[in-house]
């Protein structure tokens, strides 16, 4: 089961470059048995830029998160605590093994009715690009 994360350009960006190494969330997915995660870059960008992997899933009190993880979070601390305003949980994916699309992929193209997630949705089917596509095996893991 393959995962796409709707993030800001900024994050996408820095997830891109290897400056922010989790991901934060306010939920977590029900499903444990992710593969690939697809990047949406929301507004302006709008296209699917890049995947990773989720290396783990930390689920802890936001402070704690931040704590353990603010050198690698890849955002500001007003930023971090912003996003998890009033929440008593919160959940961190280590990024792992991430590939930029050399050409981003506008999901409208394969579905015209596209409609971006709000934060994920669960997918099975791919985005990639054919040039990445012969090589998802030893993404996966799978050679």
């Amino acid at each position: 089961m393959d995962v796409l994360l709707s993030i800001k350009p900024k994050f996408a960006e820095s997830i891109i470059n290897g400056r922010k190494k989790y991901e934060f969330r306010k939920n977590a997915f029900s499903k444990r048995n992710i593969g690939r995660v697809y990047i949406y870059s929301t507004n302006p960008i709008k296209k699917i830029v890049g995947i990773f992997r989720i290396s783990k899933i930390i689920e802890d009190k936001p402070i704690n998160l931040w704590r353990q993880l603010k050198d690698d979070a890849g955002v500001s601390e007003e930023e971090f605590f912003d996003y998890f305003r009033n929440r008593e949980i919160g959940f961190a994916l280590e990024i792992v093994e991430v590939e930029q699309f050399e050409n981003p992929v506008d999901p409208k193209i394969m579905f015209p009715n596209f409609v971006p997630p709000q934060s994920f949705c669960y997918i099975n089917f791919s985005f990639m690009p054919p040039e990445l596509e012969r090589s998802k095996d030893q993404f996966l893991g799978n050679v």
